[in-house]
């Protein structure tokens, strides 16, 4: 299954790509944009919390999933702080044809990633939940590091394979 994975990951052209397609390049002014619940770790530091963002619109799933990705990795909002690690770069992200998501982040996820299970248990969901929650055709997620499969980030969640939403490491409500 692994190597099955890695093949269908490898086999998507853009996915290593960092560019959009010239298509979708718009003035800012009138690009379109959606409100996408993403998930930063909440001020007492032991949930998730929802917050409101506006993100560019795409027409695929897939581009979809990669700009609310970038938009989790911009700064948290007033208040909230980031569940991925400073220095963390999106490489890549491709959707199958099963409602899996595989996304590829360059190695500072896991070498910048302050350690404990709390901590790898935020960082993993708020990933997750990000896709989830706001793109209902994408079931579950799988975590890569530097485009290969990655056992963990910090030795206590298991990467091994997609991995569903769990709600239940977020407060509820948005801000």
């Amino acid at each position: 299954a692994r190597a099955w994975a890695a093949l269908r990951y490898w086999g998507c052209p853009a996915c290593g790509s960092s560019a959009p397609p010239a298509s979708a390049v718009k003035a800012p002014e009138a690009a379109r944009r959606i409100k996408a619940v993403l998930y930063y770790v909440s001020a007492d530091g032991r949930r998730l919390a929802a917050a409101e963002r506006d993100v560019l619109f795409a027409e695929s799933a897939s581009e979809q999933a990669r700009r609310i990705m970038e938009a989790l990795l911009e700064p948290a909002p007033e208040g909230l702080a980031s569940a991925i690690p400073p220095g963390t770069e999106l490489r890549g992200l491709y959707v199958g044809g099963r409602g899996d998501a595989y996304v590829d982040f360059s190695g500072s996820l896991r070498t910048n990633h302050p350690g404990g299970s709390a901590s790898e248990i935020l960082t993993v969901y708020a990933i997750v939940s990000a896709i989830t929650a706001n793109l209902p055709a994408i079931t579950s997620v799988q975590i890569l590091i530097e485009g290969h499969e990655v056992d963990t980030l910090a030795g206590h969640v298991d990467l091994r394979r997609p991995l569903p939403n769990a709600p239940q490491w977020a407060e509820k409500g948005t801000t």
